[in-house]
């Protein structure tokens, strides 16, 4: 079972991503990485959410990434998922069992990526306090609907995600 499990705003959370883009630039090819950003609810101070730190990480090319970075990063613990139906980009989980609980989520993605425009989610929740904690009362109706489902928890988001992705780039 994978529950959905929330937790309050941990502050080492904005340390614990830095930390880990420290250590993505110093093993992976110079070359590779073009950006790193944190986001989703753990990267949006005083917000619930998994304790899980989701990156998204820029490349040139998810190919050369699958074939160069996948392999080093499996040297650090992540598990990359070979399956992803999207071959636009490439998924990585850091601590699945048995070698512990999920501490980090990778995505790599390239600059023209649809991924990127979750950056546009988590800064309109920075900037609207309010906005977040409608965020927040809607994330626990659906951990507590969806609590062994961590799909069903993600799906019923999307509308949610979209609507405020759309009140952030504005008229």
């Amino acid at each position: 079972m994978d529950e959905v499990i929330l937790v309050p705003y941990d502050p080492s959370w904005p340390e614990r991503f830095s930390q880990e883009a420290a250590l993505l630039r110093s093993v992976l090819p110079a070359a590779l990485p073009t950006r790193i950003e944190h986001f989703g609810s753990t990267a949006v101070a005083g917000l619930q959410a998994k304790p899980i730190i989701d990156i998204l990480l820029g490349v040139t090319s998810v190919d050369e990434a699958r074939e160069n970075a996948v392999p080093i990063l499996e040297t650090l613990g992540y598990s990359y998922w070979s399956a992803d139906p999207r071959r636009d980009r490439l998924f990585l989980v850091k601590g699945l069992p048995p070698n512990g609980p999920r501490s980090h989520h990778l995505h790599i993605v390239e600059p023209g990526s649809a991924d990127w425009e979750r950056l546009l989610f988590r800064d309109y929740l920075r900037a609207n306090p309010d906005e977040a904690q409608r965020y927040a009362a809607l994330k626990h109706e659906w951990a507590d609907l969806y609590f062994g489902d961590r799909e069903a928890y993600t799906d019923a988001k999307t509308e949610y995600v979209r609507y405020v992705t759309e009140l952030a780039r504005g008229p």
